[in-house]
């Protein structure tokens, strides 16, 4: 059995025949609007988001397989706040504030894919990116929130 594997990054919801997908696919003879329907049913819930999708292709029976991502935790925070960008400079100008709540449910969708084994740590992860976006957890400084968290004044947020 013969395997290639295509990968991707589509914005969620608007995969398109054209590039980067149907050239991409087009040689290997499979249904190119049957990979691209699947793809935007898949990645609807990431509307407007960039995320990554591989496609793995049986060459010899033509059959695919659609695996999708999770887009970068920066793209999470950005859609949480909806916001069309980060800050340009963090420090001085502030974009948004996120709540707890909202920084455990992105770290518990990116869990499988960062490098932390507790729920704790992937939260301080996402809590980590928004410093360089510009954005506050609870009001406060995102350093200063993390020292809480190691402190154990957000224990209540991490009962698994």
């Amino acid at each position: 059995m013969g395997t290639e594997i295509v990968e991707v990054l589509i914005t969620g919801g608007k995969a398109t025949a054209g590039p980067p997908l149907g050239p991409a696919i087009g040689p290997l003879g499979i249904n190119v609007m049957k990979v691209v329907k699947e793809i935007n049913e898949k990645t609807k819930a990431y509307e407007g988001m960039n995320v990554p999708v591989k496609i793995i292709v049986n060459t010899d029976d033509k059959t695919f397989k659609i695996e999708v991502g999770i887009p970068p935790t920066s793209a999470l925070i950005k859609k949480e706040l909806n916001l069309e960008k980060g800050s340009s400079e963090p420090k001085h100008n502030i974009v948004g504030n996120l709540t707890m709540e909202q920084a455990v449910k992105i770290a518990k969708m990116k869990m499988d894919s960062m490098l932390s084994y507790t729920l704790k740590n992937a939260t301080k992860e996402v809590i980590g990116t928004c410093v360089s976006l510009g954005v506050t957890v609870d009001g406060k400084d995102p350093k200063e929130v993390i020292k809480l968290i190691e402190k154990g004044e957000y224990d209540e947020y991490f009962k698994e």
